[in-house]
């Protein structure tokens, strides 16, 4: 059993123009996430969701000002990016970035090679990213592709669940997986989360707009974001109230 705990956190936004102070966003979030667990976040544009899950996993462009977030009771703040994920953070994004001229096999070797302490031998792993692929409805042709370069929002969608699957972290903070998705796609991609969350006994962090994708991929809790904070929690039905009532009454 581990546990994911995000204490008092608080961010703020440095700008690129070094003349202009920084934004503060976060201002005061408090979660606890338990292996086994899926807890969505769901709120307005600029409430702040995408920056929790940039300040977990250590986006530059994000401050930390205050607080903690803890894995098994060590503070991932004190660690680098790629420090977070060997200790069992990972982030899908909600805009996953092009690498031109890294093939997608080797970019998956390489990330499974640096999590795990040792590079997987050669037959095992085809055996495994392959099997990976087939259940995520991924082209073999796509492993020798450059990643993400070229594919639809749903392919990328579908890759970032396909490092989820392969990676095999504690614990999965998704950003808005389900957005730019059809409806196969998304079922596909739902299918993925459950998978990992059955195999890993994975925590799952689902940072999302809609109930959709909740229909598929079953909160335990769900908590409604407004202004850098949580400002309510609840069972999966809070989820199904805020698509019939929206937001506004949080703002």
């Amino acid at each position: 059993m581990s546990t994911l705990e995000i204490k008092n956190l608080h961010a703020q936004v440095v700008p690129a123009d070094e003349n202009e102070a920084p934004k503060p966003i976060l201002h005061g979030v408090n979660l606890t996430i338990n292996s086994g667990e899926t807890h969505a976040i769901m709120g307005p544009n600029g409430s702040g969701k995408s920056t929790l899950s940039y300040a977990i996993a250590g986006h530059p462009r994000y401050e930390i000002t205050e607080g903690e977030v803890l894995l098994d009771g060590v503070n991932l703040l004190d660690m680098e990016v790629d420090e977070r994920a060997r200790a069992g953070l990972f982030l899908a994004m909600q805009y996953p970035t092009e690498v031109p001229g890294v093939s997608m096999a080797n970019f998956l070797r390489s990330a499974a090679s640096a999590v795990r302490g040792e590079a997987p031998k050669i037959r095992e792993w085809v055996k495994e990213a392959r099997g990976a692929m087939e259940e995520l409805s991924i082209d073999p042709s796509f492993s020798e592709r450059s990643v993400n370069e070229g594919f639809s929002g749903g392919e990328k969608k579908r890759h970032e669940v396909l490092q989820l699957g392969l990676l095999k972290p504690k614990f999965a903070v998704l950003d808005e997986t389900d957005s730019g998705l059809d409806v196969d796609a998304l079922r596909i991609v739902s299918d993925g989360i459950n998978r990992y969350k059955e195999r890993e006994n994975g925590g799952v962090l689902m940072i999302t707009h809609y109930q959709r994708i909740l229909n598929y991929v079953k909160p335990d809790q769900v908590h409604v974001f407004s202004n850098g904070r949580i400002v309510k929690s609840g069972g999966p039905e809070l989820a199904e109230e805020l698509e019939k009532s929206g937001y506004e009454q949080f703002a």
